[in-house]
Protein backbone atom coordinates (compact mmCIF):
# COMPACT_ATOMS: atom_id res chain seq x y z
CA UNK A 1 0.00 0.00 0.00
CA UNK A 2 1.61 3.31 -0.30
CA UNK A 3 2.42 5.45 2.38
CA UNK A 4 -0.34 8.08 2.04
CA UNK A 5 -0.91 11.40 2.78
CA UNK A 6 -1.58 12.48 6.61
CA UNK A 7 -1.46 16.08 5.97
CA UNK A 8 -4.14 16.24 3.45
CA UNK A 9 -6.05 13.90 4.91
CA UNK A 10 -6.28 16.07 8.16
CA UNK A 11 -6.75 18.97 5.41
CA UNK A 12 -9.43 17.64 3.26
CA UNK A 13 -11.70 16.51 6.21
CA UNK A 14 -11.30 19.78 7.39
CA UNK A 15 -12.68 21.46 4.14
CA UNK A 16 -15.20 19.01 3.10
CA UNK A 17 -18.04 22.42 3.82
CA UNK A 18 -15.87 23.67 0.97
CA UNK A 19 -16.07 20.91 -1.13
CA UNK A 20 -19.67 20.21 -0.39
CA UNK A 21 -20.57 23.84 -1.17
CA UNK A 22 -18.07 23.42 -4.21
CA UNK A 23 -20.25 20.67 -5.93
CA UNK A 24 -22.52 18.71 -3.03
CA UNK A 25 -25.53 19.61 -5.28
CA UNK A 26 -23.95 18.53 -8.42
CA UNK A 27 -22.96 15.11 -6.88
CA UNK A 28 -26.24 14.43 -6.02
CA UNK A 29 -27.71 15.05 -8.97
CA UNK A 30 -25.26 12.99 -10.81
CA UNK A 31 -24.76 10.08 -8.76
CA UNK A 32 -29.04 8.93 -9.18
CA UNK A 33 -28.17 7.19 -12.18
CA UNK A 34 -26.10 4.94 -10.28
CA UNK A 35 -27.36 1.15 -10.20
CA UNK A 36 -27.03 -2.25 -9.09
CA UNK A 37 -23.98 -3.36 -7.54
CA UNK A 38 -21.71 -0.24 -7.06
CA UNK A 39 -18.22 0.56 -6.44
CA UNK A 40 -16.88 3.85 -5.46
CA UNK A 41 -13.34 4.28 -6.55
CA UNK A 42 -11.11 6.89 -4.10
CA UNK A 43 -13.83 7.32 -1.59
CA UNK A 44 -11.59 9.55 0.32
CA UNK A 45 -13.43 10.43 3.35
CA UNK A 46 -16.88 8.96 2.08
CA UNK A 47 -18.32 12.23 1.03
CA UNK A 48 -20.03 10.46 -2.31
CA UNK A 49 -21.97 8.29 0.13
CA UNK A 50 -24.67 9.72 1.07
CA UNK A 51 -25.61 10.97 -2.27
CA UNK A 52 -25.63 7.08 -3.73
CA UNK A 53 -29.22 6.49 -3.91
CA UNK A 54 -31.22 4.40 -1.25
CA UNK A 55 -31.75 0.58 -1.97
CA UNK A 56 -28.73 -0.22 -4.08
CA UNK A 57 -28.01 -3.93 -3.65
CA UNK A 58 -24.53 -3.50 -2.66
CA UNK A 59 -22.23 -0.39 -2.11
CA UNK A 60 -18.19 -0.84 -2.10
CA UNK A 61 -16.15 2.06 -1.13
CA UNK A 62 -12.74 1.84 -1.99
CA UNK A 63 -9.53 4.12 -0.77
CA UNK A 64 -6.19 3.34 -1.24
CA UNK A 65 -4.75 6.01 1.15
CA UNK A 66 -4.13 4.36 4.66
CA UNK A 67 -5.21 8.21 7.02
CA UNK A 68 -8.29 8.72 3.92
CA UNK A 69 -8.98 5.29 4.74
CA UNK A 70 -9.30 5.69 8.34
CA UNK A 71 -11.85 8.57 8.13
CA UNK A 72 -13.95 6.54 5.82
CA UNK A 73 -14.27 3.34 7.83
CA UNK A 74 -15.15 6.21 11.03
CA UNK A 75 -17.59 7.67 8.48
CA UNK A 76 -19.81 4.18 7.55
CA UNK A 77 -19.53 3.62 11.41
CA UNK A 78 -20.95 6.92 12.11
CA UNK A 79 -24.16 6.00 10.74
CA UNK A 80 -27.37 3.37 9.22
CA UNK A 81 -26.91 3.20 5.47
CA UNK A 82 -29.84 2.68 3.34
CA UNK A 83 -27.58 -0.32 1.63
CA UNK A 84 -24.99 -2.39 2.63
CA UNK A 85 -22.17 -0.89 2.60
CA UNK A 86 -18.32 -2.12 2.82
CA UNK A 87 -14.46 -0.32 2.99
CA UNK A 88 -11.57 -1.97 1.11
CA UNK A 89 -8.19 -0.55 1.11
CA UNK A 90 -7.02 -0.51 -2.37
CA UNK A 91 -5.90 2.32 -5.58
CA UNK A 92 -8.02 2.31 -8.64
CA UNK A 93 -5.20 0.49 -10.67
CA UNK A 94 -5.03 -3.02 -8.47
CA UNK A 95 -8.85 -3.51 -7.48
CA UNK A 96 -9.17 -6.98 -5.49
CA UNK A 97 -12.62 -7.89 -7.13
CA UNK A 98 -13.41 -10.31 -9.81
CA UNK A 99 -14.49 -9.43 -13.50
CA UNK A 100 -17.78 -7.64 -14.21
CA UNK A 101 -18.16 -7.26 -10.62
CA UNK A 102 -20.17 -4.36 -10.41
CA UNK A 103 -22.71 -2.52 -12.63
CA UNK A 104 -21.70 0.64 -11.73
CA UNK A 105 -18.03 2.63 -10.81
CA UNK A 106 -17.90 6.40 -9.52
CA UNK A 107 -15.17 8.32 -9.56
CA UNK A 108 -15.35 11.80 -8.10
CA UNK A 109 -12.32 13.82 -7.81
CA UNK A 110 -10.01 11.01 -8.11
CA UNK A 111 -9.25 10.60 -11.75
CA UNK A 112 -6.95 13.77 -11.10
CA UNK A 113 -4.73 12.08 -8.30
CA UNK A 114 -4.02 8.22 -10.23
CA UNK A 115 -0.27 8.01 -10.92
CA UNK A 116 -1.16 5.29 -13.78
CA UNK A 117 -4.45 7.07 -15.19
CA UNK A 118 -4.58 4.13 -18.05
CA UNK A 119 -3.89 1.26 -15.75
CA UNK A 120 -6.72 2.58 -13.05
CA UNK A 121 -9.08 2.70 -15.95
CA UNK A 122 -8.37 -0.51 -17.36
CA UNK A 123 -9.29 -2.07 -14.18
CA UNK A 124 -12.34 0.30 -13.92
CA UNK A 125 -13.43 -1.71 -17.85
CA UNK A 126 -12.39 -4.84 -15.93
CA UNK A 127 -14.73 -4.74 -12.92
CA UNK A 128 -17.75 -3.67 -14.51
CA UNK A 129 -20.41 -5.47 -16.36
CA UNK A 130 -20.53 -5.58 -20.44
CA UNK A 131 -23.28 -2.94 -20.05
CA UNK A 132 -22.30 -1.44 -16.56
CA UNK A 133 -21.46 2.19 -16.40
CA UNK A 134 -18.74 4.94 -14.92
CA UNK A 135 -20.11 7.61 -13.59
CA UNK A 136 -17.38 10.45 -13.16
CA UNK A 137 -17.15 14.02 -11.88
CA UNK A 138 -14.09 15.80 -12.46
CA UNK A 139 -12.02 18.97 -12.20
CA UNK A 140 -9.61 18.90 -15.49
CA UNK A 141 -7.79 20.57 -17.84
CA UNK A 142 -8.84 24.46 -18.58
CA UNK A 143 -10.07 24.63 -21.93
CA UNK A 144 -8.23 28.47 -22.15
CA UNK A 145 -4.58 28.25 -23.24
CA UNK A 146 -3.63 30.90 -20.65
CA UNK A 147 -5.79 29.23 -17.58
CA UNK A 148 -3.88 25.92 -19.35
CA UNK A 149 -0.55 27.00 -19.08
CA UNK A 150 -1.39 28.36 -15.10
CA UNK A 151 -2.24 24.89 -14.43
CA UNK A 152 0.51 23.65 -16.19
CA UNK A 153 2.89 26.18 -13.74
CA UNK A 154 1.09 25.28 -10.51
CA UNK A 155 0.50 21.61 -10.87
CA UNK A 156 4.14 19.95 -9.79
CA UNK A 157 3.73 21.96 -6.28
CA UNK A 158 -0.25 21.49 -6.10
CA UNK A 159 0.19 17.52 -6.55
CA UNK A 160 2.71 17.17 -3.65
CA UNK A 161 0.76 19.49 -1.37
CA UNK A 162 -2.73 18.17 -2.55
CA UNK A 163 -2.71 14.39 -2.70
CA UNK A 164 -0.81 13.43 -5.79
CA UNK A 165 -4.09 16.30 -7.73
CA UNK A 166 -3.38 17.15 -10.93
CA UNK A 167 -5.27 20.81 -11.60
CA UNK A 168 -4.52 19.77 -15.66
CA UNK A 169 -5.38 16.70 -16.28
CA UNK A 170 -7.94 15.86 -19.55
CA UNK A 171 -9.81 13.77 -17.73
CA UNK A 172 -12.44 12.93 -20.40
CA UNK A 173 -10.21 12.42 -23.45
CA UNK A 174 -8.41 9.85 -20.65
CA UNK A 175 -11.58 8.12 -20.39
CA UNK A 176 -11.82 7.77 -24.05
CA UNK A 177 -7.81 6.72 -24.50
CA UNK A 178 -8.93 4.14 -22.71
CA UNK A 179 -11.70 2.52 -25.11
CA UNK A 180 -15.10 4.05 -22.77
CA UNK A 181 -17.73 4.98 -24.67
CA UNK A 182 -18.56 8.78 -23.30
CA UNK A 183 -22.31 9.24 -23.31
CA UNK A 184 -22.13 12.32 -21.17
CA UNK A 185 -19.72 14.81 -20.55
CA UNK A 186 -20.74 18.20 -19.21
CA UNK A 187 -19.20 21.06 -18.06
CA UNK A 188 -21.40 21.78 -14.95
CA UNK A 189 -18.88 24.26 -13.78
CA UNK A 190 -16.88 26.74 -15.35
CA UNK A 191 -14.06 27.84 -13.12
CA UNK A 192 -10.95 29.43 -14.63
CA UNK A 193 -8.63 27.15 -13.21
CA UNK A 194 -10.98 24.13 -12.01
CA UNK A 195 -13.40 23.72 -14.49
CA UNK A 196 -16.15 21.09 -13.64
CA UNK A 197 -17.14 18.05 -16.09
CA UNK A 198 -19.93 15.43 -14.80
CA UNK A 199 -20.56 12.47 -17.02
CA UNK A 200 -21.39 8.68 -17.68
CA UNK A 201 -19.58 6.44 -19.75
CA UNK A 202 -19.63 2.73 -20.76
CA UNK A 203 -16.97 0.10 -20.95
CA UNK A 204 -15.28 -0.82 -24.13
CA UNK A 205 -16.74 -3.03 -26.09
CA UNK A 206 -15.15 -6.85 -25.74
CA UNK A 207 -13.12 -7.66 -28.92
Amino acid sequence: MPAGHPWFARLYAGSQWAVERWIGRIRVQHLTAASGPTLVVGAGTGLDLPALPAGLPEVVASEPDPFMFRRLERTLAARAWPFPITAVQAPIEALPFPDRRFRTVVADLVLCTVPDVAAGLAEVARVLEPDGQLLFLEHVAAPRAWARAVQDGLTPLWSRVAGGCHLNRDTVAAIRAAGFRVEEAAVRRRDLLTPVVAGRARPPRPV
